[in-house]
Order: C-alpha cells, then structure tokens, then sequence
C-alpha cells in the first residue's frame, strides 16, 4: 500500500530499482494553445551541482551515464490517465558522487503561451518498486502555482548511505533555464 506523502515530508525508498510516475491534466482551453511538460532530472553532487552535462536527464537527453536513470520519453500532450512520463531510476548503477536527484516539470514555450502551473491540475509524482510493481509512494501537488511555470516536485538524497524521497512542492517563474543555473 502507498504512502501518500504531504509538501515537506520524507520517507525511505526501499527499493534499489524503482520507477518514478509523474502526471498531470491541463487546461488548455484557458490558453488556446496545447500544453507540453516536460520531466527534468538533475544528478547532484555533494555540493548540489549536477554532476556532468549527462547527469542532466531530459527529453534530448534520455539516460545518465551507466544507464542509472533513465528516461522513457516525452509526451507531447500529457493526454489519458497514469503517468504521462515515467523515470526509471537503478541505484546499483548510480555513481558514488551522487548524492541527490531531483525531478522537476516545466511547461515548454510556457511564456510565449502564456500559460502557467495554475491553468494544470491533477499533478502527482509516484514511486514504484519496478521489480514488483507495487506503488511505494505518492505526492499529489495540491498547490495553486498562479504564476510559476516550473515545479521541483521532489528530490531523492542519500543520507547515512540510505535513499530517501523528500515531497517538495516549490515553483519558479523562470522554467528550464532558471534549474540550469541553479545547479550548474
């Protein structure tokens, strides 16, 4: 049975493969333009840089090195229930640097569309043992993100040698590019 997680709270991932679901409906009769999210992961080091330019997994850049995460592939209308785009994450594979991986959707074009994550709903983020299959977690994004066209939705760390899922929540105005230089 899941857990379903709050904004700010954290849990153990007892899997060491797992595959992480992320969905969401739009609205895109507000804009009249058709949506495009993207799901972004960033592989941090201790200092919370990405790693490398392959340590920045996105839809032109689909798997980390040693294949650790891995990207299914991007949905251009985020149509139909379940995951609208799926991660799927090895921890064997992962290097030792690795401290923290973060996952973040962003509304393509959002500006030039005018669109943000208020006209989205729906949104959730969800872990599951890939090997059984069976739903380990579950994050439901309630907030209203009025102005913002991006979200960190959550972040997998490494603490004490164990993997942990922290529920994060937090939008910004800026897109893509603002998590680039963040964590470049």
């Amino acid at each position: 049975m899941a857990i379903n997680l709050q904004k700010g709270q954290r849990e153990n991932i007892n899997a060491p493969k797992f595959t992480i679901g992320l969905g969401w409906d739009t609205n895109s009769s507000s804009t009249g333009s058709a949506f495009d999210l993207d799901a972004s992961v960033f592989i941090l080091g201790e200092d919370k840089k990405i790693l490398s330019d392959q340590h920045f997994i996105f839809y032109n850049n689909l798997k980390s090195p040693n294949e650790a995460v891995v990207h299914t592939g991007d949905n251009l209308t985020g149509d139909g229930d379940g995951d609208d785009e799926q991660i799927i994450v090895d921890l064997a594979k992962i290097e030792d640097t690795a401290t923290e991986i973060c996952i973040v959707i962003t509304i393509h074009d959002a500006i030039s569309r005018g669109q943000n994550f208020g006209q989205v709903r729906n949104s959730f983020m969800r872990i599951l043992d890939t090997v059984s299959n069976e739903e380990l977690l579950k994050y439901e994004l309630e907030e209203d993100f009025s102005i913002e066209t991006a979200v960190e939705f959550g972040r997998i760390y490494k603490r004490n040698c164990e993997w942990k899922f922290e529920a994060v929540g937090m939008g910004m105005k800026g897109g893509l590019e603002d998590y680039l230089t963040k964590y470049n």
